[in-house]
């Protein structure tokens, strides 16, 4: 009884003083790209620690949008931190604060989440993690004076970031690309802007003989026919590919995804644009792109677009 009673009192002073410490700080600043991610707001992680440490009582900012006396005392502000342990089959996070110095002030527990879906898994993480602060009662000591009113409207933080990363990548911004892709609930376009091979054929000369051009008719209706079978072989594979997951392995254009046998499915290239890479798959050529958070492969099969849902985990 004495030694439980003895750690009771330990942990409540050790919650204290994380409390007082958390106290002398008047901002949180959340990064628009946690370091383990590749975007800018993957999965909706940023808008959702900035939102729910604002539900804490805490002036939760962007690194990007400092308040005049943050810029002008970075010591204020606690950055935010995003520690992403996640193994295969469980999303693990927790969140660590440190100040000016790049000293640990304070630490989450880690989150955990076995949910399938990466912004449901990593959503129900960072909420796990974050519960950390619910006995917590946070009021800002007033060292460097009373602090402005910041926003905390989650929804208008995901447009936001939504549209600056358009901007970020438009051709406007860009004018050297040649694929330009807008995937948004407003708008849905595609540009292609790649130099195509003709289509235009060689005349046969007027002195050909009958012989060999029923020889180029032959080989053509040969060429199509293998065309075809390949094309429900490679349709058949994909199909495949299409209703299992397939891991990410990074490599130096790109990725490439394999199952879990593993072996290699497919095998995607960077391009300018942000989540848009092109793709081979077993003797198939297309382009892999995100839009609204699920990935798709687009290729053409036999003058017909096809294009499949891929659970890709990177």
């Amino acid at each position: 009884m004495k030694t439980a009673l003895t750690l009771f009192l330990t942990l409540f002073s050790l919650l204290a003083m994380a409390q007082e410490q958390l106290n002398d700080y008047k901002y949180i600043v959340v990064p628009k790209k946690f370091e383990d991610f590749k975007r800018q707001n993957q999965y909706q992680t940023s808008t959702l620690v900035k939102h729910l440490f604002s539900e804490q009582g805490f002036e939760a900012v962007y690194e990007d949008k400092l308040p005049q006396d943050l810029k002008s005392n970075g010591c204020l502000g606690l950055r935010a931190k995003l520690v992403d342990g996640s193994s295969m089959f469980t999303t693990k996070a927790s969140i660590v604060l440190e100040n000016c110095n790049g000293e640990e002030v304070f630490a989450t527990r880690e989150g955990k989440s076995k949910e399938k879906d990466y912004k449901d898994s990593y959503g129900e993480a960072i909420r796990d993690a974050l519960s950390s602060l619910d006995s917590f009662n946070y009021a800002y000591n007033g060292k460097a004076g009373n602090s402005s009113s910041v926003s905390v409207d989650m929804a208008n933080d995901v447009r936001e970031i939504a549209e600056e990363r358009r901007r970020n990548h438009s051709s406007a911004n860009r004018p050297d690309i040649l694929v330009e892709q807008e995937a948004t609930r407003e708008n849905q376009r595609y540009v292609d802007r790649r130099p195509r091979s003709s289509k235009l054929e060689k005349a046969v000369p007027a002195d050909e003989t009958p012989e060999k051009s029923t020889s180029r008719t032959d080989r053509t209706y040969r060429d199509n026919d293998t065309a075809a079978s390949n094309s429900e072989r490679t349709e058949a594979n994909l199909s495949d590919i299409a209703t299992g997951t397939l891991y990410a392995q990074e490599v130096s254009v790109g990725y490439q995804l394999v199952d879990n046998t593993p072996k290699i499915r497919m095998k995607i290239y960077k391009t300018s644009m942000p989540d848009f890479y092109l793709a081979e798959a077993e003797g198939s050529n297309g382009v892999v792109f995100e839009k609204n958070g699920t990935w798709f492969f687009e290729y053409y099969s036999g003058g017909n677009l096809v294009t499949e849902e891929l659970d890709i985990k990177f």
